[in-house]
C-alpha cells in the first residue's frame, strides 16, 4: 500500500492526546461523611469498575476513529506495479518524420497516433513529449490536448540513440521513480539499436503501413541549357507498385505546360525528359499522382536570369587561353597587364588571376589582401623567373607557405585529388590511364595547404587554401603543355564557378547549402528568403559586391523562395525535402533488446493506464471513522 500524502501520517502522534486524557484522572472526587458506609462501599466498588471498562471502550473507539480519519487524509492506494511499487514517470517521443505520412489500417500513421494521444487519459498532472524538431515539457492536460493535434511533419528524423539520450536528460534523477519512455515511430531504416540505460523502460508502438508502396521524384537535372531551350530530366523511383504507367506533370508557376508518363514494371528508377522553351527565370514544379506517401510527389526547381561571373586576369605574359576559357556568356572577363592595371576594378571582381608576373608590387599586395578578405578568390601562377621574395610575402599572408627554389627538371603531373571540389563532379570514376601533362621547371614549396594536383614524386603542382590557389610552375607553352591538357578547362572553370556559387536548380532541406547573390549591401542591410506564407533571414556574409547565403534546416517547407532586399526580389531559390525517407524500409523493433513492443499506440496507452491505475482506499477509512464515532456515541449513551 502507498500513500498519496504520506506526510499526513505524522498526525498519528496526535493520538497521544486522548490517551493522556484517559490515563490521568482530571476530575477530583469530594469526600462526604456518612454514618452507614458499608453498603455504599460495595456500590462504589461496583460503579468504579464498570466506569473503568466504559472509559477503555470509549478510548478505543476514539483512537480507531482518529486513526481511520488520518489514514483517509493520507489517501492510501495500491497499483498494479508489482515489481517496485514506485510511481512512474512517462515521457513520450513522437516520430513526425515524413515517412509517417504512409497509410496504416485506419489512415495516415501520424494522424492516427496524434488522435490516440489526444483521446488518452493520463494519470499525471503534467505531460512531457518531444518530436524530431520540437520539445514540450510539463504541459497541463488541457495544453497537451491543444498542442498535440497541431504537430506538423518534419524533415528531420532523430536516431534511436539520440532519442534515448534526450529522454535521459528529461527524466528526474530520483531512483524511486520508474522511468518509462513511450517510443512512437515506424522505425524506418534506423541505425543499429542502442543499449538502454538500466533504469529506463522503453515501450515501443510499432506503427507501419499496411501496404508499403511509394512513387517518388528523386531529382531533376538540366542539360543542353541555352537561352531559348533547356532539356529537363526528371528521375522517378517506384517501390511496390503494380505494372502501370505513372503520369508526370511539369508546371511553370501554377500553369501546366507539359505532361508525360513513365512506365514501371519492377521496383527501380526511371526517367522522363521535358524540353523547356525560354528557360531563363523559369519557376518550375514537377508532380506525380501518388496517395501512398505525399511528401515526395512534388519537386521544385528554378532558373534565374543568367548572371555573369567577373574574372580579372592580371598578366605579365600573354594568356590567350584565359580569354578562350572565360569567353562565354557565363563570365565577364577582363584582362589587364600589370603596368596598366586599374586598381579600382579589383573590388568588383569575383576571381583574380595573377598570371606569370615577374614580381608582385606592394600596392598590388595590399589590394589583394583587401580583395581576399572581402571574400574574393585568387589564383597565383608564377613565371619561370619570378622574384620569390614578393611572391612569398603574398603566400605567407594566406597560409600557403613559401617557394624555396626553382628546379629545372621535367616532371609529370600524375596525381589528381578526385574528391576535391574542383573535380568532384568532373570524372565518373577514378582514371588511371589519363594523359598526364608535364612541366619543364617548377618551384619547390614548403606549405601545409591542400594539394589538388601533384607531380609523380608527390610534390605539389596546384595547392589550395580557403579561396586562394597557387601553382608551383609556369603554365606558358615554353614550360608546360598543361594548356593542352583536358584538365585545363574544369580546373579554371570550377575555380571561377566557386568564386561566385550561383543558386542551382534546387537544394535539399536539412543539408548545408551555400550560394551567392550579386548585390552590394549598405551597412545594416540584409537579404531575406520568403514565399507567400513565411519569411526568414538566413545566415549571410556580405562582401563588396556579393552576399554569400548559407542555409541548413531552414526553410522548413519545400518550395521556391524569393531572395529579397527591402522588398525587391533579387533572385529565386528552390528547396526540396530530403528523399531518404521515400524508401519504405523498416527495422523490426522486436530485435531491440530490452524494449517492449506493442502493435499500436492504443495498446501502449492502455498498458500505461493499467500500470498507473490506482485502487483508492480513503473512502473506506472515512466510512470506518464514522462508524467508530457512532459506536462511541452508542457506548456513551447506552452502556451502564
Amino acid at each position: 500500500m502507498q500513500f498519496q500524502h504520506p506526510e499526513v501520517l505524522y498526525a498519528f502522534f496526535l493520538l497521544l492526546i486522548p490517551i493522556f486524557i484517559h490515563l490521568f484522572q482530571l476530575r477530583r472526587f469530594q469526600k462526604v461523611a456518612f454514618t452507614n458506609v458499608d453498603f455504599l462501599k460495595k456500590a462504589t466498588l461496583q460503579t468504579r469498575k464498570s466506569a473503568q471498562i466504559k472509559k477503555w471502550l470509549v478510548l478505543g473507539t476514539r483512537l480507531l476513529a482518529l486513526s481511520c480519519l488520518i489514514l483517509a487524509f493520507a489517501q492510501p492506494f495500491s497499483t498494479h506495479e508489482a515489481t517496485t511499487g514506485n510511481p512512474q514517470e512517462v515521457i513520450i517521443y513522437l516520430d513526425n518524420s515524413h515517412s509517417m505520412q504512409a497509410r496504416g489500417a485506419n489512415g495516415p500513421l501520424l494522424e492516427r497516433s496524434l488522435q490516440a494521444l489526444y483521446d488518452a487519459t493520463f494519470d499525471a498532472e503534467t505531460i512531457s513529449y518531444f518530436t524530431n524538431d520540437s520539445e514540450y515539457r510539463d504541459l497541463s492536460k488541457t495544453d497537451f490536448k491543444q498542442q498535440i493535434l497541431r504537430t506538423p511533419y518534419s524533415n528531420a528524423q532523430l536516431k534511436p540513440a539520440t532519442v534515448i539520450r534526450k529522454a535521459e536528460q528529461w527524466f528526474s534523477k530520483s531512483r524511486r521513480i520508474d522511468k518509462k519512455l513511450l517510443f512512437i515511430s515506424d522505425f524506418q531504416s534506423v541505425e543499429a539499436w542502442p543499449n538502454l540505460p538500466p533504469d529506463l523502460a522503453v515501450i515501443a508502438a510499432k506503427t507501419q503501413p499496411v501496404n508499403p508502396t511509394n512513387i517518388s521524384i528523386d531529382s531533376v537535372a538540366a542539360s543542353g541549357k541555352a537561352t531559348d531551350k533547356m532539356e529537363l530530366t526528371v528521375y522517378i523511383s517506384a517501390q511496390g507498385v503494380e505494372t502501370r504507367e505513372i503520369p508526370v506533370s511539369l508546371y511553370r508557376d501554377d500553369a501546366l505546360i507539359a505532361k508525360s508518363s513513365v512506365a514501371f514494371s519492377t521496383d527501380g528508377q526511371q526517367k522522363v525528359t521535358f524540353s523547356v522553351a525560354n528557360p531563363s527565370a523559369f519557376r518550375g514544379r514537377v508532380a506525380v499522382n501518388d496517395t501512398a506517401l505525399p511528401f515526395d510527389n512534388e519537386f521544385y526547381f528554378n532558373t534565374n536570369v543568367s548572371e555573369a561571373i567577373n574574372v580579372l586576369a592580371i598578366t605579365g605574359e600573354k594568356a590567350a587561353f584565359l580569354a578562350r576559357l572565360f569567353g562565354s556568356e557565363e563570365f565577364a572577363f577582363l584582362q589587364q597587364p600589370l603596368e596598366a592595371l586599374n586598381y579600382d576594378a579589383i573590388p568588383s571582381q569575383n576571381l583574380l588571376v595573377l598570371y606569370e608576373l615577374p614580381a608582385i608590387p606592394k600596392a598590388l599586395q595590399n589590394a589583394l589582401y583587401a580583395f581576399v578578405e572581402a571574400g574574393g578568390s585568387l589564383v597565383i601562377v608564377p613565371s619561370e623567373n619570378s622574384e620569390l621574395t614578393s611572391y612569398n610575402a603574398v603566400l605567407r599572408t594566406y597560409g600557403l607557405g613559401a617557394f624555396i627554389e626553382a628546379i629545372a627538371s621535367e616532371k609529370q603531373v600524375t596525381n589528381i585529388a578526385f574528391e576535391h571540389p574542383l573535380y568532384a563532379n568532373v570524372f565518373e570514376r577514378t582514371i588511371s590511364n589519363f594523359q598526364y601533362p608535364k612541366v619543364q621547371s617548377y618551384y619547390t614549396i614548403q606549405s601545409g595547404a591542400t594539394p589538388v594536383l601533384r607531380f609523380e614524386d608527390q610534390r605539389p603542382f596546384l595547392l589550395q587554401q580557403d579561396n586562394v590557389y597557387v601553382w608551383t610552375a609556369a603554365l606558358s607553352d615554353t614550360n608546360s603543355n598543361f594548356q593542352n591538357s583536358p584538365l585545363i578547362v574544369p580546373t579554371f572553370y570550377n575555380m571561377a564557378q566557386q568564386s561566385l556559387p550561383l543558386p542551382t536548380l534546387s537544394y535539399t532541406i536539412g543539408t548545408t547549402n551555400t550560394y551567392a547573390v550579386s548585390v552590394a549591401l549598405m551597412q545594416d542591410e540584409i537579404v531575406s528568403l520568403q514565399d507567400s506564407t513565411q519569411r526568414f533571414i538566413p545566415q549571410q556574409q556580405s562582401t563588396a559586391n556579393t552576399v554569400r547565403i548559407t542555409t541548413t534546416d531552414q526553410p522548413g517547407i519545400q518550395g521556391t523562395y524569393d531572395i529579397t532586399k527591402e522588398g525587391e526580389t533579387l533572385q529565386q531559390v528552390s528547396y526540396n525535402y530530403n528523399r531518404l525517407e521515400s524508401r519504405l524500409q523498416y527495422r523490426d523493433a522486436a530485435n531491440w533488446e530490452g524494449v517492449e513492443v506493442l502493435s499500436s499506440v492504443q495498446e501502449v496507452l492502455s498498458e500505461l493506464a493499467q500500470a498507473s491505475e490506482k485502487n483508492q482506499y480513503w473512502k473506506w477509512f472515512a466510512i470506518f471513522a464514522i462508524l467508530f464515532l457512532l459506536l462511541e456515541m452508542l457506548i456513551l449513551k447506552f452502556y451502564k
